[in-house]
This record gives C-alpha cells, structure tokens and sequence, in this order.
C-alpha cells in the first residue's frame, strides 16, 4: 500500500523535474535571412535569358553565394517587391523564402518549411529582365534553422534533424523552439532566422544566442 509520504515525494519528485531547465549549450551567431530567391535551370534561363549564368556579389556558406542578380515577386494582391536577390547556385526546383510580414503585401499564404519542402507551398510570379516566371508551388517562410559541423554536432550531443531551443539574451530576451538542426561538413555554425524574428528578438546578423538542449 502507497503512503501519504510515498505519494507526496513522487508529486514532489514530478514537480522538480517538469521545472528543471535544459542543460544549456554553447554560444552559436545568427545570421538574418533576408527574402531571397533560388531558381532552376530552367527559370534562370526564362528569367535573365538562355545560358545565363549567375554572377559572385558575396560568398555565403558551402557553394552558396548571394549572387548580383535581383528580380521581383508580384502576388496576388498585384503589389510588388523588387530587389530580390537571387542565390545561387542554380538547384533543382526554384524555391522563394519570403517573411511573414512579406506576406500581408503580396497577400499569400506561405507554410513555414524547412528549405526544399515546397510540396502544395504557395505559388507567386517572379519577373525578371529577360521574362516572366509563374511559380505554381515554391514559396515558404524558411523555418527557424541551425547550420553545424559535424564535430561540432558531435561535441553538442545533436544530429542532423534533431530540434533543439535556442535562448536570446539582451534587450528583448526570447526563446526560439524547435529549431531544426542540419549537420554537412562544409556548413558554418550558425543560426538563421528571418527578419521578422530578428525584430522580435531585437538581434541582427553576428549576434550571439545559446542552445538550449533538451
């Protein structure tokens, strides 16, 4: 038979554990993502002519680099926003990562996706110097991510795939949840969230935030 003492330390027992932080992890840099476009092949050519070839404004991580190209992204409510900076290299299937607060312009309804998921995502037009692209599917709101080596996964006792918070110290202190975690060998570590995350937290590009592990 359970006694009143038994009982009282297994609720105290379940109440010290639901109230246990994380262990806290180490400090890892955000980068801000601004809205920006990955095209196919087949678009580039559509876009800027046949064979064209994207230009090097900046490299970014692994063979990524924000190119000098920019187009501009007509929706539903026939607004535009131009200046979009392309990405390259070219991929398989154009992708658009726009924000939330993008979305109240062009009048969309993105899902927030981890990059490449772009199955039933929201489509848009893309208009660039050469020609006019009608992107069926394509459009997302980038998920909150975090780019790590895998030493450093290892050291962190993370994977690939893993989610993990992430607290925000400073003016506006946060925490982020469920952040997906990507582990390649040629990755930077490094955080990256869209603008209208970085206004809520109050943090820009080269900020410091912590991993909370759960």
């Amino acid at each position: 038979m359970v006694t009143e003492f038994q009982i009282n330390e297994i609720v105290n027992k379940i109440v010290a554990d639901m109230r246990a932080e994380p262990a806290v992890g180490q400090e890892i840099t955000v980068g801000v993502s601004q809205r920006h476009v990955h095209l196919s092949r087949e678009h580039l050519d559509v876009l800027f002519g046949g064979g064209y070839e994207l230009t090097v404004q900046k490299p970014l991580m692994g063979r990524e680099f924000a190119s000098n190209e920019l187009v501009t992204l007509v929706g539903p409510s026939l607004r535009a926003i131009e200046k979009v900076r392309v990405l390259g290299p070219v991929r398989a299937n154009t992708q658009v990562e726009i924000s939330r607060t993008d979305t109240f312009l062009l009048k969309l309804s993105p899902p927030v996706r981890p990059s490449g998921e772009i199955k039933g995502s929201a489509s848009i037009v893309i208009v660039g110097p050469k020609g006019t692209v009608f992107l069926k599917e394509g459009v997302i709101i980038a998920n909150r991510h975090i780019h790590v080596t895998p030493a450093f996964a290892a050291e962190n006792g993370i994977r690939d795939n893993d989610c993990v918070d992430v607290e925000v110290a400073g003016v506006k202190p946060t925490r982020f949840y469920d952040a997906q975690v990507r582990v390649r060998e040629d990755f930077n570590v490094e955080m990256h969230i869209d603008t209208d995350d970085a206004n809520a937290a109050g943090i820009k590009n080269g900020d410091k935030v912590r991993i909370i592990r759960k």
